[in-house]
């Protein structure tokens, strides 16, 4: 029989001596995995998308070669966040990664969003001259130079683009768009744009038309008619209202006296302090729906899909004005009557809530 001896001298050093060789086993791998995968900086370029798992992205990066192990990098993210490191989360974006890179090296990139691609948002509601402000705000090109290529449509003439558009003004779906800085020219943003109003919008049309639409209205009418909607409609809940308003008004052959349209054809824009003048109302131009009958030659901005779902499908209803108030709602009149007393009662509160000088 063994002796207690025997015994304490297992557990003293067989155990500590397993512990010992268990952490330099431990201590190895780690320096292995956390390691560059390779001494050459080969580059390899990866897109992370938005709401990717963390363990779908360790994945990626072992499987592109750019790390050694995916659980090592998993272990890495638990670490940082029981240290409390600030930027913990992974970021979305195109990454162009060094095999020769540590696997430190490579999370921080990808943490402080060093990506390859940059992104840009354009809003609804937004016209070619406004987005040409913002790229040349951050240093894309110069503004003149994108409204210059949104007015050549011949060299990018598509099927659907309608042939007699004067600009591809309503044609340049407005959403957010990652692009490599190298590549960031007028026709390829533009391109891009195009695109997603394919994707994107155009189904919508093309699945309506076919088959018993509501309204019956062609490509280029409903974008320039949608554009319309857009830039009076703030609050959701009124835009097929809003569309409602204008259809009734096409139907009777009235015009469709919109204040947007007039602000297009000026290149102004008014505000409750500083409403449009009679004046301004009664300068000529194409887009000047209070003086010309029908739609006017184009789009005036940017379209996004609700609006253009509203123009297609327009809410059933005897209104035939409309005048906004403060929250960006508005005043619904059947009739030029009651649309006057409206009004009169709007424009009472803006000087009332104007300081007097």
């Amino acid at each position: 029989m063994p002796t207690k001896n025997s015994n304490w001298l297992f557990y003293g050093v067989a155990v500590p001596l397993t512990i010992l060789l268990t952490g330099v086993a431990s201590s190895s791998w780690w320096i292995w995995a956390s390691a560059a995968p390779s001494s050459f900086g080969t580059k390899i370029r990866l897109t992370i998308s938005d709401g990717m798992p963390t363990q779908a992205i360790a994945q990626e990066l072992e499987s592109a070669g750019v790390i050694r192990s995916s659980l090592a990098m998993r272990l890495w993210l638990q670490g940082q966040s029981v240290r409390g490191s600030e930027s913990v989360a992974l970021k979305s974006g195109t990454y162009d990664l060094a095999t020769n890179q540590s696997l430190p090296d490579i999370v921080s990139q990808i943490q402080t969003s060093k990506s390859s691609e940059v992104r840009f948002t354009i809003p609804e509601g937004w016209s070619i001259a406004q987005m040409a402000e913002l790229f040349e705000k951050e240093g894309f090109f110069a503004a003149k130079d994108f409204v210059v290529a949104a007015q050549r449509t011949s060299p990018r003439r598509r099927t659907w683009i309608p042939e007699d558009v004067p600009s591809l003004e309503g044609f340049l779906f407005p959403d957010t768009y990652q692009i490599l800085p190298s590549e960031a020219t007028p026709d390829r943003i533009i391109e891009m744009m195009l695109n997603r109003f394919e994707q994107v919008a155009l189904p919508v049309y093309q699945e309506n038309q076919s088959g018993r639409p509501k309204v019956k209205i062609s490509l280029k009418d409903w974008v320039t008619l949608a554009s319309i909607v857009e830039k009076e409609a703030v609050i959701d809940s009124e835009r097929r209202i809003i569309s409602g308003v204008f259809w009734n008004r096409i139907k009777r052959n009235m015009r469709l006296e919109s204040d947007p349209t007039v602000e297009y054809g000026l290149n102004i824009k008014q505000t409750p302090e500083n409403p449009l003048t009679l004046e301004q109302v009664r300068t000529a131009s194409p887009y000047n729906t209070y003086l010309n009958e029908g739609l006017p030659p184009g789009a005036i901005a940017s379209v996004g899909l609700e609006s253009l779902k509203a123009t297609l499908d327009p809410a059933t209803t005897d209104y035939l004005f409309f005048v906004a108030k403060f929250d960006g709602s508005h005043v619904f009149s059947r009739n030029f009557e009651d649309h006057e007393k409206a009004l009169q009662v709007i424009d009472k509160k803006i000087q009332q809530k104007t300081p007097k000088q």
